[in-house]
């Protein structure tokens, strides 16, 4: 085995999946496995699976999977090295010198994260001792003290073309890597790179591990847009991002405060409270919410009052009762959003006002009576339609029962009638969701829209064919070299799965102790989860040597025919092919 496998080998050993993904979320034993909701998706029936003897991991409704670094690099988005980086300081493992550190995407990761770094200084330096008083005079009307201008890093970028680019040129930075970070664009007419930020009071974006992936901006006059933040590069995504996470994170506390903007945060953290975050110029979103259920139990939504932060504040709800968080909502009397209401009524007040947040089910069934006619009865019975949704979406159901009753009470409706009601709507619920998972489930068979494999679409028959020889192979890895005569990677017909099977020929041939952990540097993070999907979708059936024989005839027959075969084989034809085999 080469030095660099023994040490991942070794890595893997010392990092067990099911501590690390129990790190993450909540584990639930199942016979020798474990079952979880999947972080990398919204569920509220648990579809993801552990399986410690492959120690991998697969989701049956998104698809995810792989091995524990596959695990990392998805939800911390890192690329493989810097996920191998992670859990090898995780374990007390030195990495080995020849590790295949220097790819150009870890590399370019890297750059730009000290492009970040530099640039932060940059604007910091700007503003604390530069010409240009502006962004500090901002800082000062915003009443934020020195201590809390440097806790953020806050900087100011003065009314310069490419003051910024021309810093990071003289560090040694090409105008690509400056453009590719995002903190230079460049110009149509002449191919020359300016200044992204200019003339704008500055908020470095860190992420949980400390690095500055992107940075937001804010103008001080009348000027659009008001706010400009990093757009998509390899190291930032304002989706799945959020603002002060990285303070919000350490907070001895399971409940988060969500505000609507930088200076919202800034202002509720200065005033003594750490575990607050913002989202990144966006309504939140999917991923922001399922970051969130990591650290919190409870989330406080202090969104303005006005009417675009009530409609947010909906959103948001929808998106923390997919992941299970418990929601409040605050209600600012005389002042429009957190930071204005701390400088009026101080921090006391603000904690009062948490303290006294109501429930979000309240805030939920309160809208339902938003445009409506109650003295009529089209308004009560608009009332209960769209109260109904609400109520049929309350998980506990002794909170479900209350709620119901205090609704059939302002409806003048029997509460027996609408609890029959609710019943009925959780009922047909359940039973469709049943059939979308067993969908999600089967869907590998259907091969729609395939981005990761996409020829299998066209190829249904012979992509089935592949999967079970690879499934077979994984099964019997001192048998690849008689398997590789028998149904050489040649006769394969899709690029993904005869890509799949020859690595596994590789890595089989040089050690001795293969398993699909070892494929996670040369597949990305989706392929990785097919591949365990191979894995685990097949672990319920027998694909012995007759079936194996089977499927390589379908593949020589599709070679011999030049690839012109178009034949379906379905699940049902499968589960018939392997009980006949049997």
């Amino acid at each position: 085995m080469p030095r660099y496998d023994e040490f991942l080998y070794s890595l893997r050993a010392a990092n067990p999946i099911e501590t690390v993904i129990g790190s993450y979320v909540q584990l639930k034993r199942r016979g020798r496995n474990y079952v979880c909701s999947c972080p990398f998706h919204s569920e509220k029936t648990p579809s993801c699976t552990v399986f410690t003897d492959t120690q991998s991991f697969y989701c049956f409704g998104c698809g995810a999977g792989g091995d524990v670094i596959t695990f990392v690099m998805k939800i911390e988005n890192l690329v493989f090295s810097e996920a191998v980086k992670l859990l090898a300081q995780r374990a007390g493992l030195e990495l080995p010198q020849n590790s295949p550190e220097s790819s150009r995407l870890a590399a370019l990761r890297t750059r730009i994260y000290e492009m970040n770094r530099l640039a932060a200084n940059f604007f910091y330096t700007n503003l604390v001792s530069g010409r240009d008083k502006q962004g500090l005079q901002y800082f000062a009307q915003r009443r934020l003290s020195p201590q809390t201008i440097k806790k953020y890093g806050l900087g100011y970028a003065s009314d310069s073309w490419d003051e910024l680019c021309g810093y990071l040129k003289n560090h040694g930075y090409s105008d690509d890597e400056i453009v590719e970070a995002w903190l230079g664009g460049r110009s149509k007419k002449n191919g020359g790179i300016f200044d992204m930020f200019r003339k704008r009071v500055m908020f470095p974006i860190v992420d949980l591990r400390g690095n500055i992936i992107g940075f937001g901006g804010r103008v001080l006059d009348d000027s659009q847009p008001k706010y400009l933040n990093t757009g998509k590069t390899p190291v930032f995504d304002k989706g799945s991002n959020l603002f002060s996470m990285n303070f919000a994170k350490n907070a001895e506390t399971k409940r988060l405060i969500l505000c609507e903007g930088y200076m919202d945060v800034i202002a509720v953290n200065q005033a003594g409270f750490e575990n607050v975050v913002a989202t990144l110029g966006t309504a939140i979103t999917p991923d922001q919410a399922r970051l969130m259920s990591h650290y919190a139990e409870e989330i406080i939504i202090a969104y303005d009052s006005d009417g675009a932060g009530q409609k947010a504040t909906q959103k948001a709800i929808n998106h923390f009762n997919d992941v299970g968080l418990r929601t409040k909502i605050i209600h600012m009397e005389g002042a429009k959003d957190p930071d204005e209401y701390i400088k009026k009524f101080g921090a006391n007040r603000f904690r009062m006002l948490l303290d006294e947040s109501f429930d979000a089910t309240d805030f939920m069934l309160d809208k339902c009576e938003d445009g409506l006619d109650l003295s009529s009865e089209a308004g009560r019975v608009e009332l209960l339609k769209r109260a109904s949704r609400v109520l049929a979406g309350i998980e506990s159901p002794l909170e479900r029962e209350v709620y119901i009753s205090r609704t059939s009470k302002k409806c003048d409706i029997p509460v027996q009638v609408l609890k029959t009601h609710i019943d009925d709507m959780l009922r047909k619920s359940q039973n469709s969701g049943k059939k979308r998972e067993w969908r999600n489930i089967t869907a590998n068979a259907a091969y729609v829209r395939d981005d990761i494999n996409p020829e299998a679409q066209k190829f249904r028959k012979q992509a089935r064919a592949e999967e079970n020889i690879i499934y077979y192979l994984m099964k019997r890895p001192e048998e690849c070299e008689k398997i590789a005569e028998e149904a050489p990677p040649e006769i394969f017909v899709t690029s993904f799965n005869k890509k799949i099977y020859t690595a596994m020929l590789e890595k089989m041939k040089s050690s001795t102790k293969f398993s699909i952990s070892m494929l996670a540097d040369e597949f990305s993070s989706d392929e990785m989860g097919r591949i365990s999907g191979i894995e685990a979708k097949n672990r319920d059936f027998d694909i012995n040597r007759e079936v194996f024989d089977d499927c390589v005839g379908v593949l020589k027959k599709a070679s011999a025919d030049s690839r012109s075969a178009d034949g379906e084989i379905t699940n049902d034809d499968l589960l018939e092919l392997f009980k006949s085999k049997k």
